[in-house]
Formats: structure tokens, sequence, C-alpha cells
């Protein structure tokens, strides 16, 4: 197999010393809850510079619904939730990040409940908490009944935009991390940034902390919102960093299915407090599936959803609310959204069908959110720390936000007293980076038709359920987009998307591909069982295949 498409490692031509130049100690990209942890963190040993690709309120975290896991409950426990984490990971979870983010799950919460943050309670003032997908216990936060991203996205920017040590830069593009060379594991030295204002910009980091957050958008049907085109493993890729087990995609199980509408997710705590999945013709079809039925892991859910319309010729199934007391009360952003299509959970079926929510894989890092790339550290969505494993729990992500965004930051001080996991001295000051791209000989494309064509054909063929030939399918069709798109160089933030998302897209294609096996939300009908080594598959610039690294305690080389 050749290696992803051309090597390039810059999206565009440039000479650093001709551009405006900025310095910082942290440069952290993204605003989402993982980014704006690690900002705060970092602001307490330097100055931190943070990069929001459109406004700082908009970010994946913004959209989440369902809440923050964590040991709060008298009859739950730490060991419980580690057990219900591991089983839900299918066999790729790294035991001590996962332990050890758990751990730290009651304090990180305390702290962000005392900036502000609006904890739904009952009557006593204790904690309304939820029960969700995999969960044994009711061991989930949330805030505004259906809205805990956006609450925790507001106390969070309000609490960084009160540091004198954070400046934050919205509406700012990242085009590719800056590295002292092209080989994969030169040290970061930064980013080069594009603003509609100011235009290219050179931003000099000692540390940059990558929190770009998610890849939803490359596929049709998703509840991510526009902006997750998967800019940060493509960044990441480009730079050199590796990138492990982008073949799991967790596909949300019920995202309100209404042709010609944007796929609204309907939160699994919907679920936690007793709406049903039905047919058409009325029937329960979970309790074959999975003995929690309704309340069994994402994967089995959406697999589940998937073979019973194959099965019964549908386009969807419906979620059944009927019987919830209060739903307008406990989800009022959802019954909302249901209301602008005239329904009332209350005597209406809502249809439903899963769609991509959440990337599994990412940027390879150990538990403080160090990459193979010196000077680089990833969390959020666009890491792999061997929390989720091969399949996320529900509202594991905002805890690992939160637990891991914090230790990032913290660690990126090594960067500026000389003590780093990776033994290098990041170079004092800036450095000549020079960018050449050859004119390209090749025709052109047009760029909405290849980015609706790429997310139709990531759908289709590496979508919930998966087989050998679709898959190398969209590996092929990837190919050829990519020869007439990736060889060009544009000059505004849609065609550098693209660019990103075909080179994501294809590293996930290729990762399904390789993965000869059935595991977690990684589903194939071709081989539908386990391999019997649990094994991540880890990529890297310049490579032709994976490297297959056994699942141990501690996975990330740094």
């Amino acid at each position: 197999m050749h290696t992803i498409f051309d090597e390039r490692r810059y999206l565009i031509p440039f000479r650093s010393i001709l551009l405006p130049q900025i310095f910082t100690d942290t440069l952290v990209i993204g605003c989402g809850a993982a980014g704006l942890s690690a900002a705060e963190s970092a602001s307490t040993h330097g100055d931190v510079i943070v990069l929001a690709k459109g406004p700082i309120d908009r970010s994946n975290t913004a959209w989440a619904q369902g809440g923050i896991a964590g040991v709060l409950a008298s009859d739950d426990s730490v060991d419980a939730h580690v057990l219900d984490t591991m089983n839900a990971g299918a066999g790729l979870c790294d035991a001590p990040v996962v332990r050890s983010v758990i751990q730290r799950s009651t304090d990180a919460l305390e702290r962000v409940i005392d900036m502000g943050f609006r904890v739904d309670r009952v009557e006593d003032g204790s904690f309304e908490l939820a029960r969700e997908g995999g969960h044994s216990f009711r061991r989930i936060i949330h805030a505004d009944g259906d809205a805990t991203g956006a609450e925790l996205s507001r106390v969070l920017a309000l609490r960084v935009s009160s540091l004198d040590r954070v400046r934050v830069f919205d509406r700012c593009f990242v085009l590719d991390l800056l590295t002292t060379g092209p080989e994969p594991g030169a040290p970061c030295l930064g980013a080069i940034t594009w603003h509609p204002k100011h235009g290219l910009q050179m931003i000099w980091s000692r540390a940059t902390i990558l929190a770009a957050g998610g890849a939803g958008a490359i596929w049709r049907e998703t509840t991510n919102p526009p902006e997750a085109t998967a800019d940060g493993i493509a960044l990441a890729y480009r730079a050199g960093a590796e990138v492990a087990d982008l073949a799991f995609m967790q596909f949300h199980p019920t995202t309100l299915y209404i042709a010609g509408a944007s796929r609204t997710l309907i939160s699994e705590a919907v679920r936690g407090e007793g709406a049903k999945l039905v047919d058409d013709a009325g029937d329960r079809f979970m309790f074959g599936a999975h003995e929690l039925a309704e309340l069994a892991p994402r994967d089995v859910v959406s697999a589940a959803i998937g073979a019973h319309c194959a099965r019964r010729g549908l386009s969807h199934v419906w979620l059944d609310c009927t019987e919830i007391d209060g739903f307008e009360r406990r989800f009022p952003s959802i019954a909302k959204a249901l209301t602008d299509f005239e329904l009332d959970p209350a005597h209406d079926l809502i249809p439903v069908n899963p769609a991509a929510h959440y990337m599994v894989g990412g940027v390879r890092t150990d538990q403080t959110g160090r990459t193979s790339v010196p000077g680089l550290y990833a969390v959020g969505e666009v890491a792999c720390t061997g929390l989720h494993g091969a399949n996320r729990l529900a509202s594991n992500s905002l805890l690992e936000a939160l637990v891991v965004g914090l230790s990032a930051g913290e660690a990126a001080r090594e960067m500026t007293n000389g003590h780093n996991a990776w033994g290098v001295t990041p170079p004092a000051g800036s450095v000549r980076v020079i960018s050449d791209i050859p004119i390209s000989d090749h025709g052109e494309l047009d760029l909405s038709d290849v980015r609706s064509s790429l997310r139709s054909a990531m759908w289709r063929n590496v979508g919930v359920s998966r087989d050998g030939p679709k898959m190398n399918d969209a590996v092929d069709m990837l190919g050829f987009w990519a020869r007439y798109t990736l060889d060009k160089i544009f000059d505004e933030p849609a065609g550098w998307e693209v660019q990103n998302m075909l080179l994501a897209g294809a590293l996930v294609a290729r990762s399904a591909a390789a993965r000869e096996e059935s595991r977690g939300c990684h589903r194939r009908s071709d081989f539908e069982s386990a391999s019997p080594i649990a094994q991540h598959d880890v990529w890297t610039r310049n490579s032709c295949e994976p490297s297959w690294v056994p699942a141990v305690s501690t996975h990330a080389r740094v």
C-alpha cells in the first residue's frame, strides 16, 4: 500500500521571516473544554495564546448535551466507574490512564463548580445524577437539563478571559504546526495561522497544546458542528506526530432523523430516563442485542439499530419517550428542537438513526498529553490518551477534557525549564522555516463537490457497518479526489478544510481497512469477531502501513 497521498509537509508556500511574528510561552489550539482547561493551567507558569477557529463559544464542547461523568453517588465507586469504562473500551483502554482520570473526577467537577458551573440539583440541594448507556450507576451531572456543554463552555471561557496572561485569538485558522525540520519527531515550534483581518501570522511558542476537536464533519450524517473537519488530526500527522486507532469513530445511536434537516442529537440521558427504541411495528428490539437493552454501550446500540433496519427494510427506528414524566423540564433544548418539527415527545414517536459523533482515536499521547513530537501536546477529542479504548463510555469525554487538559497545561512548564520528557532544548526565539510547493500540473475539482462527495463516501463505506471491499473503494475514491485537491494551493479556509478532510478521511479508511476484526465501535461484516490480541494501529507520515502495538499499560511513545 502506498503512503497517504503525497507527503507535502505544509499546506501553503511561505517564508517565515517575511511574515508577522508573535511569541508566547504556550500556544493552545482550540477553545473547547480541553483547550480552555489547558490554557488556564498553563497560565500559572507563563503567557498563553488560545486560538479559536470560530467564536470562542462555538466548539464541540458547546454542543454536548449529556453531562460529565464522575464518582459522586454514595453507592458508586472508582472501581465501578473504571470497570464500566474498561468494558466499553473493549480491550484497548490503558488501565492506569483510566484509573488516574477517574480518581481525579471529583476534584475536576468541584473545580468547575467553584468557577460557577450551574449544576442541576434536586430539592434537597444534592446533584441530580443521570445514568447513560454502559454505566452501572447514576453518576453523571448535567446543567440546564440537556445543555451541559454550553454551560461548561460559558464558565471556562469566562475564567480564561479573566486571566491577564491569556490572550484569545478568535476566528483564527491554523494551517500547520511549525517544526524544526520535515522529519517525523522534529520539535514543534508553534503554528502558522490565518486571520480574515490580519492574514498570515507566525506564532512561535515553547509549548504547543493541540485541542482542535473532532472529525465528525467528514461523515455525511453527524451530530458535530460544521467546523469539526478533523483539522487537528491532519495538522499533527503532517507535523510527524503519531496518530492511532482512527478506525474508531463512535456513532451516536439516536439522532433526530428528519429528511433534509441537520441531525439533532437526542441525548443518551433520554434513554437513561426510560425512553425505549422501537421499530415500525412498535416492538422493542434491543433485548435480543444486549442484556442492558437500550442502556447498552453506544457501539452495541448503533450496530443493533443498523442490523434491525437492514432486516426490516427501514430507513430509521423510533424513540418512544411517552412514559417520561416532565420531559420538557429535564430536556428543554431537545424538547424545543422537537417542537420545531411539530413533534411532541409526550405523544409522538421520535424518528432516530445513528450518526458520527465522537472520534475515539486521534493523536497518540501519554496521560499528560505528550505526543511523539517534542513540545507538542494533544488533549480532548483530537487526542488518543488510552482512556476510551475502542469505544468511549458516555460522558467520559468532558471529564477527560477537564482532567487531561489541566495535566497538559501543567506539563507544558517543562518546555521552559529544560527538564522535559523528550530530552530536547527548545530553540531560542524563532528559526527560519521555508515551505516551497511546486505548481500543480493536475486539473481542478469543485471544492464543494469534493466535500459533499467525500462525506457521502465515508458514510456509505466507512460508516456503522463496514467490510473490506467498501472501505477499499473509499480509499480509492479519496485517492482520486486527493490527486486534484491536495496538490493545490488555496488561500482561504474552505480549501484548507477540504484538504484536511481528505487526509483525515484517508487515514480513517486505511485504519479501518487494516483492522481486520470487529471491536468496539469498529464493526465489520467480513470479520465479525474481535482478534484474540488487542492492538493499536499507529500511523506516522511517510509510512505505508501502520505499526501494530499491543495494548499494554503504557502505549504512548515519547
